[in-house]
């Protein structure tokens, strides 16, 4: 009875998100159709849809499984994005004015075609990550479902092929309109379902009882140095974040953009609060057993045993849903960098639309397949999310930030800033390197976060300040 009630859900929901996926495509005719929505997304579409897209499987798996181990101190993590969006809505009208397709479109009006391209290399690398363990968080939900029929492997193909399915059909129209359906649904169901565990939980008491004290504690088991290692590289990501910078390319109006912030910063704070809460309710329900061996399982583990039947199919349903909402963006994302940066741009720069939107397609589907490689042989979703995320920050964030903010930042500043820091990351763990640099053993310890972001930074500032500076006419597009 109740794996039927769970198929009912399911099925439904990727019912109504095929459906929304086929009337949008009916209405795409162009490439700014495709790319950015006909740039028409109004203010309220903007925010569900740049709340939905943020939060994934970064914070349904990977946040919950440092809310399991670490207790409410897992809040550093989404902590970084709250930092971030309050500079984002001073950028948001910016990023509308300039209204191209894709962020590489920025770097090179800003900098040069150099930037660009490393730009491009970049945002490929960290979004086909970020969607692979959206992949593979999915596959993971499906297994707890259905744990007879479909194992996470299987479930990992099922949720690609959807995704790359309904994002290929209508583009950023499809995606946007598929979040204002899914990020409502999620809403409502954690606010729900939150309380409703805090009270099985035994309330305050029960919490505290069953839990360690690190649980309720600013850093709990986490140093400083840790805890910024899980904030800085989520701030970073959200301030560079190409999805975001499309959605605002894709807005009515500067105004909407604004708008969509202030709705954006709310929506993430109470969101991301619950997911963090469902976690930590949830390991003092299920502090040990097959979830304690594998805790980014934690949420749907907790929907599916400590909720009754229909809000349990109900929260399991909006984990599957959002995974598939955060696939879809950060799979369209590096697809239209593909079409955009490398085919339009050097390849068929008077390609009609249909040629474009046909290429578009083929995009989708060839990075949905390499990040479904990816997934099936992916460490750890924490692990990847930190690797996604970091190669994001150090390369692509500083040389974004200072096109805006910056009139000293130079086009060979920003090449320098984007190379270093993306090789540097790539190469952080790699056999032998540490070791080749004889660092000391307490740096060599550390994530690539800040090594990578100090390098970066510090090729973009001195690179700089020995080449000319920018013209007027590059600095004109990024001024107030």
């Amino acid at each position: 009875m109740q794996s039927a009630l769970y198929i009912v859900v399911l099925v439904s929901i990727a019912a109504a998100l095929l459906a929304v996926a086929v009337f949008r495509t009916l209405r795409v005719k162009t490439k700014a159709d495709y790319l950015v929505a006909g740039r028409s997304l109004p203010a309220i579409v903007l925010v569900l849809t740049l709340l939905t897209s943020w939060i994934g499987a970064g914070s349904l798996f990977a946040g919950a499984e440092n809310a399991y181990k670490n207790g409410f101190a897992a809040l550093w993590q989404p902590a970084g994005g709250w930092l971030g969006l309050l500079l984002i809505y001073f950028i948001a009208p910016r990023a509308r004015k300039f209204a191209q397709f894709t962020l590489p479109d920025l770097l090179e009006a800003r900098y040069n075609q150099a930037a660009r391209v490393l730009g491009t290399i970049a945002i490929l690398v960290a979004y086909v990550a970020i969607t692979s363990y959206q992949f593979k968080g999915g596959g993971n939900v499906l297994h707890l479902i259905f744990p007879d029929s479909v194992t996470p492997e299987l479930g990992t193909y099922i949720i690609a092929m959807f995704v790359i399915l309904t994002t290929a059909l209508a583009g950023m129209s499809s995606v946007a309109y598929m979040d204002v359906a899914i990020g409502s649904l999620v809403t409502v169901i954690c606010i729900v379902a939150t309380p409703m565990l805090w009270v099985k939980a035994g309330g305050w008491a029960g919490l505290h009882a069953a839990l360690p004290p690190t649980h309720f504690e600013v850093l709990g088991n986490l140093t400083l140095v840790r805890a910024l290692e899980f904030l800085v590289p989520t701030m970073l990501l959200m301030l560079g974040n190409q999805v975001m910078y499309q959605k605002f390319f894709s807005a009515k109006s500067e105004r909407d953009a604004s708008i969509s912030v202030v709705g954006w910063i709310l929506g993430t704070l109470l969101l991301e609060t619950l997911i963090v809460a469902i976690a930590v309710f949830g390991s003092a329900l299920y502090p040990t057993g097959e979830v304690a061996r594998q805790p980014y399982e934690i949420i749907p583990y907790t929907a599916r045993h400590g909720l009754p039947a229909f809000m349990g199919a109900l929260l399991l349903g909006a984990v599957f849903a959002k995974v598939i909402s955060t696939a879809s963006n950060y799979l369209f994302s590096p697809a239209s960098n593909l079409v955009e940066d490398v085919f339009v741009r050097y390849i068929a720069p008077d390609a009609s639309n249909k040629r474009v939107l046909i290429v578009s397609r083929l995009a989708v589907v060839l990075l949905g397949c390499w990040a479904l490689y990816q997934a099936i042989y992916a460490p750890s979703i924490l692990e990847k999310m930190l690797y996604a995320y970091t190669i994001y920050s150090a390369a692509v964030t500083p040389v974004v930030l200072a096109a805006f903010y910056s009139k000293r930042a130079t086009a060979w500043g920003a090449v320098a800033a984007i190379a270093s820091g993306t090789v540097v990351t790539l190469l952080w763990d790699a056999p032998g390197f540490k070791q080749f640099l004889h660092l000391p053993a307490l740096l060599a310890q550390r994530d690539a976060i800040f090594p990578a972001l100090f390098v970066a930074v510090a090729a973009l500032i001195v690179v700089s300040a020995l080449t000319p500076k920018p013209s007027a006419a590059q600095l004109a597009k990024f001024a107030e």
